[in-house]
Formats: C-alpha cells, sequence, structure tokens
C-alpha cells in the first residue's frame, strides 16, 4: 500500500508543470538520503578551500599590502577557520534537516561577515572591494551548494542585508550610490537564487523519473519472475512441471551434485483412464490434484523434490541422507494415498485410487546418471505395474521380476 502511495505520488508530480515540482513527505526524505553524501563532500571541500584561501590570501596581503591596510584585516579573518570547520563538523554524517542546514546558514553568514569586516578595518579602496568580494562568496556557495530552497534564500538574503549596511556605512559612498549598487547587485543575487531553485526542481525530476524507472524495472522483472514461474509449475497439481525437470537434471550433472546419493521415484497412479471413463475428466484432475498434495506431503524433508512428470505420473527425486529412505518414503506415498479413500470404482486392483511406484537409488556417490537413474525407476515402475500394481518395487527387484516374465 505504501509503494502504491508512493507510486502514485511520483506519477502526479510527473504529470504536471516541471515548475510545480516540490517534494514532501517520503519523497523528500528519500531524495535527502540519496543526495547527502555528493552534498556532504561539496560543503566540506568547499568549507576546506575557504579557510586554504582566506591562509593564502592574508599572507599575500602581509607580504604585498601596506601595514596599515594589511594587519587590521588579521583580526577579522581569524573568525572565518572555526566558523568553516564548524560547518565540515556538522556536515561529516547525516542529522537532522535543521542542524545541517542551520550550521551551513549560520556558518555561512559568519564567513561572509568576515570578509565584510576584512574590508571595513581596511577602509579606503579595500572596502568597496571586499563587499564585493563578500558577494561573489555568496553567490559561489548558492551555486554549489545543492540544499533546501529556504537555506540559499537565507544566504542570499544575509548577503544582501550585509552589503546594504556595509554600503550605508561606507563614507566614501553616498546613501543614493549605495543603494543603486546594492539594487544591482540585488538582481544578480535574486537571478542566481532563482537559477538555483531550477537547478534544483530540475535534480528533483531526475530523481522521480530515476524512481518511477526502476520501479518500472522491479515490476517487469517481478512480472517475468512470476512467468517464469508459472512457465515451470503444472497448472493443475501445482507441482513443478517437465520444463523445471529439465534444470534439475542438468544440476545433478555437476560434479558438485554428484556426492551423497541420489534416489528417484516414479509414481503412477493405477487405472487412471478407467477413473476418466468412469468419472469424467473434471473428477480425474481433483484426483491428480489431490495425489499430488499427498505426494507433496510425504516428502521427508528440503533435499526433496517432486514433480508431475506427465499425463498420471509423478517423479520424486530424493537427495543426500533422504535417498536412504526412498523405499521408506515410497511405500508411505503408497500408503497414504490408498488411505485416501478416493473413488475409482472400476479399478482392477479395488474401488480406490492407488498408485505403483518404482524406486532407483545410488547411494553414497552418485555413480549413475540422472538419466540413467530415471530409466531404471521407470523400469521398476513397469515391474510394480506387470506385478500387479498397488505396490513398491526397486530397481534391482524390478530386473528378476523382467528376467522371469522373459523366461
Amino acid at each position: 500500500m505504501y509503494k502504491q502511495a508512493l507510486s502514485g505520488e511520483v506519477e502526479r508530480l510527473l504529470s504536471g508543470r516541471t515548475r510545480d515540482i516540490t517534494l514532501t513527505g517520503a519523497l523528500a526524505g528519500r531524495f535527502r538520503d540519496r543526495s547527502f553524501k555528493q552534498t556532504a563532500k561539496i560543503v566540506r571541500s568547499w568549507m576546506l578551500w575557504v579557510i586554504l584561501l582566506d591562509a593564502l590570501a592574508m599572507g599575500t596581503n602581509i607580504l604585498l599590502l601596506p601595514v596599515e591596510a594589511a594587519f587590521p584585516m588579521l583580526p577579522p579573518s581569524l573568525i572565518i577557520p572555526p566558523s568553516a570547520l564548524a560547518v565540515y563538523a556538522a556536515w561529516n554524517r547525516q542529522r537532522s534537516d535543521l542542524l545541517l542546514n542551520g550550521s551551513l546558514v549560520a556558518g555561512m553568514a559568519a564567513i561572509l561577515l568576515s570578509v565584510c569586516l576584512m574590508g571595513a578595518a581596511a577602509g579606503g579602496e579595500f572596502y568597496e572591494r571586499y563587499l564585493s568580494i563578500m558577494l561573489f562568496v555568496a553567490v559561489a556557495g548558492i551555486i554549489i551548494f545543492n540544499v533546501p530552497a529556504g537555506a540559499t534564500q537565507a544566504i542570499a538574503a544575509f548577503a544582501l542585508v550585509l552589503y546594504l549596511a556595509f554600503q550605508l556605512g561606507n563614507r566614501e559612498v553616498s546613501t543614493s550610490s549605495a543603494l543603486s549598487a546594492f539594487l544591482f547587485f540585488a538582481s544578480g543575487v535574486t537571478a542566481t537564487v532563482v537559477a538555483r531553485r531550477t537547478m534544483t526542481i530540475l535534480a528533483h525530476r531526475t530523481f522521480l523519473l530515476e524512481l518511477r524507472d526502476a520501479q518500472r524495472v522491479d515490476e517487469l522483472a517481478r512480472a517475468n519472475e512470476k512467468l517464469d514461474t508459472l512457465s515451470r509449475t503444472d497448472a493443475l497439481t501445482k507441482l513443478p512441471n517437465r520444463r523445471d525437470l529439465e534444470d534439475v537434471l542438468d544440476r545433478m550433472r555437476s560434479p558438485s551434485a554428484s556426492g551423497g546419493g541420489l534416489a528417484m521415484l516414479m509414481c503412477d497412479i493405477d487405472c487412471f483412464k478407467a477413473l476418466n471413463d468412469e468419472l469424467g475428466h473434471a473428477e480425474g484432475d481433483r484426483c491428480l490434484a489431490e495425489v499430488s498434495q499427498m505426494i507433496r506431503g510425504s516428502m521427508p524433508s528440503h533435499l526433496s523434490y517432486a514433480c508431475r512428470y506427465g499425463g498420471e505420473e509423478f517423479l520424486v527425486i530424493l537427495a543426500g541422507e533422504a535417498a536412504g529412505q526412498a523405499l521408506e518414503v515410497a511405500e508411505a506415498i503408497r500408503s497414504k494415498i490408498e488411505a485416501g479413500q478416493l473413488q475409482n470404482p472400476r479399478s482392477s486392483v479395488g474401488p480406490w485410487v492407488t498408485v505403483s511406484i518404482g524406486v532407483a537409488a545410488s547411494r553414497e556417490v552418485l555413480t549413475q546418471s540422472p538419466e540413467e537413474l530415471l530409466h531404471a525407476a521407470d523400469l521398476a515402475l513397469y515391474a510394480a505395474k506387470s506385478k500387479g500394481r498397488n505396490m513398491v518395487v526397486d530397481s534391482m527387484t524390478s530386473l528378476e521380476i523382467i528376467e522371469d516374465q522373459v523366461a
């Protein structure tokens, strides 16, 4: 139900206008989980570069600028390293959105304020220059940080407020010039925020398309798996069919499957044609379904396998320790079906449905191929039929019976 609701929300968002895409609830959580690692790597790398560039800038200023301009910048520049390191530490693992985005906005605010204070401390031409650098830093962060729109807008708003406040405090710039410059830069910062929002919407759309494609691939895989299961299952008895048996026999031919022994039980319903003729094919189908369930219920372990071999014949394969119980399992199947008292009034054996079973086993090490064992079990079944039906005959006994009949 949850997946269906999520799928419905994905389809609803993709069917509307791209600009209206807004992720909420579970979808927003999934997007954060998927994008966090990359976003955190960008944020942390950016903070390290800010620290490095701050150190390089101050070293260059001390070497190249007049002492009266360079040294007043030092105290404000010391705000940047701890602020950037605090953001770096906050983004080292996934936390709540409030903590992550709050730390980023606070850290960026401290860094931007530090740059403004550096320009104000140096004065002169550096005042205006560092205000422009502050806006450049803010715009760079807005562009590269893939964070919610609220955080982006907060950084942009703080940068513009700082610019206006420091410009108005600059005695060398008139109020009208300060306002004119503010409006110019505000338009640029606003355009950057809009562009960032567009990038975020497109990222959300790509994420939704990937979710839909993944869901469709998953649905196709499940449909193919279901189709494969159906193609390997007998519709009437719900047992595996001959196609599935062929794959099982192929696996048995591999060297890794040759140890532990193997036994095959070929089961055939006695006088099944007489049952169909007397009671009809619907009753015959019911008989096949019930017999298959009795066979399944008599199998001893997970090392057992049963399939509908064809018509009224069933094949049981026992591997490993279960192979040593072949005759006991065969007798348990025969007895259970006879005790089930399914009607077969025209049977030559009695009024109930019975089965004949041929058993062929190769113990300890598989010295015969699966096909040879299958043939031996089939011969044993033939011997059980010829001896009177409703009995279990193993392959060794079957040879004696066949030889007696030939003699």
